[in-house]
């Protein structure tokens, strides 16, 4: 008899954490997020700091669509750091494509590097894999956005050209 009592016992907290379990979970929807209402639209940068003083420099775009992001990244440069067959003149534009957030004054990117159609891309000139900027929101109006690079503590002017509005999709 007193090996029933035990089991009873180890029975019902069983049931009960299993409760307490299901009860406490809840499934993501299976829609992407909606991103910074502020954010959304396509914003170009327009001159970059200090250009006429470097050897490289790049201007970026971003185009903010819900919490993705699709970033073109058109570089010039007067020194040749890539293969002859890759330094194009010395002008070549990248592309990304991934998600982002923001934590407080913070935006994080985490994206891929893609071809100019936004699908993978895993060889070829310049660069591939992971592109993981982060940015210090200085200052957003309704049509600038002013950033600050944390790698590079560089300033962007970004202007806004299209105003968008999120719909979210289903995720596949």
């Amino acid at each position: 008899m007193p090996s029933v009592i035990p089991m009873r016992l180890f029975a019902f907290c069983a049931i009960v954490l299993g409760f307490a379990g299901l009860s406490s979970c809840k499934f993501n929807p299976n829609l992407q997020g909606k991103g910074r209402e502020d954010l959304q639209g396509t914003w170009d940068e327009g001159q970059v700091a200090y250009q006429n003083e470097r050897l490289q420099y790049s201007k970026h775009q971003f185009r903010f669509n819900c919490d993705s992001v699709y970033i073109t990244i058109k570089t010039s440069a007067r020194v040749n750091t890539n293969p002859d067959s890759c330094f194009n003149n010395g002008t070549w534009t990248e592309y990304a494509k991934g998600v982002y957030e923001t934590k407080k004054d913070t935006l994080l990117i985490s994206a891929t590097f893609t071809k100019s159609d936004f699908k993978q891309k895993i060889s070829g000139c310049y660069r591939i894999g992971q592109y993981l900027p982060a940015f210090v929101i200085r200052k957003s109006t309704t049509d600038t956005l002013y950033l600050e690079g944390l790698q590079d503590h560089l300033p962007l002017k970004l202007v806004l050209k299209e105003k968008t509005i999120c719909v979210q999709k289903p995720l596949n």
